[in-house]
């Protein structure tokens, strides 16, 4: 068995370079995971593996089986080269090229979060697996948002990528999305508290970035802005909190026949 332990292989040179470039993760349709348990909830969903760097001394040769039962290329190679592709701090022992998931797009969406220029990968991943988790149909990323396959991004997912449809958009198509969905702006300066919305009927859901809150664009498609009260010691939420906030609401109310929230 030939172990990779070179930089100036033409495996590990694509790694590199698709780990710093988002543009050619998109021309290519390539991301990146590292550790088993990514790369195995990925398998898990379907995910489509291309070929995987490993170290045989760190190696889990039961997912190793599985990824080359979707003949995935296993190329085992140095502790050294894992951490010179590595993204992270300690290199798990495994690293996955696989394909950007393409989801089935639901045929009319009634839960939809828009993303609005959110500009931190970390945040971005943690929206993600927050609104997998809280039944969210769809997930629309406005110009402006972060690579959401970016490793941060993917690494904070835990495999919401490959759960839940991501859509990048320009405004024109996300107000297709909408259709004939109530549009709603989590803001700081909105008039509605978001308990008194009533969250059973269909609905799409924009969150903003922090640092910039909701665009022009994004406000004119507003049709009610809702606000998370919060004592006077604190001024806003970050974005993913906001939004695991008013999702976990909106997933309540659905879950319950008793909601006692009002339109809004």
């Amino acid at each position: 068995m030939d172990i990779i332990t070179s930089t100036q292989n033409k495996r590990v040179k694509y790694v590199k370079s698709l780990q710093a470039k988002a543009r050619l993760r998109r021309g290519d349709m390539r991301l990146i995971l590292e550790g088993g348990r990514l790369i195995g909830d990925a398998l898990m969903r379907g995910g489509r593996p291309d070929f995987v760097l490993y170290a045989p001394k760190a190696a889990d040769y039961d997912l190793l089986a599985r990824l080359q039962a979707q003949k995935c290329a296993l190329l085992p190679a140095s502790e050294d080269i894992l951490q010179y592709v590595s993204d992270t701090q300690q290199t798990p022992g495994i690293l996955a090229v696989f394909y950007i998931p393409k989801p089935p797009l639901p045929r009319q969406a009634r839960r939809a979060l828009i993303l609005d220029g959110i500009g931190e990968p970390g945040n971005m991943g943690t929206i993600l697996r927050t609104a997998a988790a809280a039944g969210v149909d769809i997930a629309v990323l406005s110009p402006g948002c972060v690579d959401p396959y970016n490793s941060k991004a993917l690494r904070a997912g835990m495999g919401a990528h490959f759960r839940l449809p991501v859509v990048e958009a320009a405004w024109n198509e996300i107000r297709g999305f909408c259709g004939a969905l109530t549009v709603y702006a989590c803001r700081a300066d909105g008039n509605i508290p978001y308990t008194d919305v009533d969250w059973s009927g269909d609905w799409a859901l924009i969150v903003g970035s922090e640092a910039h809150g909701i665009s022009q664009p994004a406000q004119h498609m507003t049709q009610r802005s809702i606000a998370i009260p919060m004592s006077g010691a604190a001024e806003s939420l970050n974005a993913a909190a906001a939004a695991a906030v008013v999702l976990f609401e909106a997933r309540r109310q659905r879950s319950s026949p008793m909601s006692t929230a009002i339109q809004g």
